[in-house]
């Protein structure tokens, strides 16, 4: 890309998590300048300003490309805005898990930033849509609902892996297991008690594969089912997706499909790219090949340890 293209336009949370991805945010934002690059920054008020400053970047001929400092919840408003455009998207990641950026390969560094611009490998990226609304990652429903829920409540500012201690403590006493019914493209595959995690990337949280054969861009959700109605199974079910051997168990379902429905009789927790998601019942449509994205040469998704690794530092 060179300056003469148009100017790039630079989208900023400064609400996201982590310091030193806003710092790359800001070093990444010098090196364009200094390059001869003319930058707009501009700072979000909430999820849906990002997806509206990305949805004017998108329709101005004059911008070349746009830049996502944030985390998921940013990240994913800010492709919202720009589905169906050509104009590429580079994610500078600052959020706690950074579900999306850790798949692509993409690890905070300014060195990792300016490699992926310089590269200017793009590939195209698949959204899923929750009742209309937009996702890069995983939606779940359940426990891990349950758990963004409380975190959500009580946040007051940044947050860190640290914030997730408590809730996850009081969700897993507290969790009921209520049963939940899921159809894959308009057929009934499960009516029961479970946990149900559907999404557009492998890893989850601390890099658990819990959606081995996922691909951003194959046009598809993949779908996980955890028979679970009890805390015992929580840990086990916990336990095998760790040693990456859930999905071949008898207690898990596991579909790959366009359309997916969630529903049920009680009132289950749902979250969307780590942010509280939609009542039930959920209806979760695909999007293929939706949006452009900056994406590094030989980049591989972030598995646990170099996620546990990043956390303690």
């Amino acid at each position: 890309m060179k300056p003469e293209e148009g100017y790039i336009c630079c989208i900023v949370n400064p609400k996201a998590g982590a310091i030193s991805g806003s710092r790359t945010g800001r070093q990444f934002g010098n090196y364009l300048v200094e390059r001869g690059f003319e930058v707009r920054v501009s700072l979000t008020a909430s999820l849906e300003d990002a997806c509206s400053i990305a949805t004017s970047a998108a329709d101005d001929r004059l911008c070349a490309m746009v830049v996502a400092v944030g985390g998921d919840g940013t990240v994913s408003h800010i492709a919202h805005g720009l589905e169906g455009s050509d104009k590429p998207l580079m994610i500078i990641p600052c959020g706690t898990e950074n579900l999306l950026a850790n798949e692509l390969g993409l690890d905070g560094s300014l060195r990792t930033a300016v490699g992926t611009f310089e590269a200017g490998r793009i590939r195209r990226l698949d959204l899923g849509t929750a009742n209309g609304r937009c996702f890069t990652s995983i939606v779940g429903f359940g426990f891990d609902g349950s758990v963004v829920g409380r975190v959500h409540d009580s946040r007051a500012g940044h947050i860190d892996y640290f914030d997730y201690f408590w809730p996850i403590w009081r969700t897993f006493w507290e969790y009921r297991f209520d049963p939940m019914r899921v159809k894959v493209d308009g057929e009934e595959i499960f009516d029961g008690r479970a946990l149900v995690f559907v999404g557009n990337i492998s890893r989850y949280a601390l890099g658990l594969q819990i959606l081995p054969a996922a691909d951003f861009g194959d046009g598809l959700l993949d779908v996980c089912i955890y028979r679970c109605a009890s805390h015992l199974k929580l840990l086990q079910h916990s336990a095998m997706t760790v040693l990456k051997r859930h999905a071949g168990c008898g207690g898990v379902i596991y579909r790959q499909a366009k359309k997916v429905t969630v529903s049920a009789e009680t009132d289950i927790a749902t979250q969307v790219d780590g942010d509280p998601g939609p009542q039930l019942p959920v209806e979760l449509r695909v999007l293929p090949s939706a949006v452009n994205c900056l994406v590094p040469a030989g980049g591989r998704p972030a598995g646990i340890r170099s996620r546990v690794f990043r956390m303690l530092e």
